[in-house]
């Protein structure tokens, strides 16, 4: 006999013969919003730049082909050394916009969370109150 019963039988374990006879029935719609997802994706990120390509006028001059970086001309070195104020100003934007997106949210559910999340979101207000007219009255948001 080619096959005896014993490798039928799972007697090869996942190598043997039950891995092909007894294989579970894949349900492929649980994978219709993964594949969802990437054809949004692709209709959103892919598909506009290339309907751009094709239709767009394409006139490359030297400003254009130019490297830019921060508002600076292209010097001889590339580690030209930045202002600090400038690295400054930008962490500062990121912090305090940061900040007020926790305002929306608040917004929204403040009658559901009732007098402690309104006590709790004064106490947030009042730290951001001071956490800008500390950095404004250190001259952080100064620009000369």
């Amino acid at each position: 006999m080619l096959f005896s019963s014993h490798a039928l039988h799972g007697g090869w374990g996942i190598l043997g013969w039950t891995f092909f006879i007894r294989r579970p029935i894949v349900n492929l719609e649980n994978y219709f919003p993964v594949l969802l997802f990437i054809l949004v994706g692709i209709g959103v990120g892919v598909a506009p730049q290339v309907l751009g390509r094709l239709l767009g006028p394409h006139r490359p001059d030297v400003q254009k082909n130019s490297p830019y970086e921060c508002g600076f001309e292209a010097f001889e070195d590339a580690r030209m050394k930045f202002d600090v104020r400038y690295y400054l100003v930008a962490i500062l934007f990121i912090l305090f916009d940061l900040e007020t997106a926790f305002f929306f949210p608040w917004g929204v559910a403040m009658r559901d969370l009732g007098w402690a999340g309104f006590v709790t979101m004064l106490v947030f207000i009042v730290e951001f109150v001071v956490g800008f007219w500390y950095i404004w009255k250190k001259g952080a948001l100064d620009w000369e």
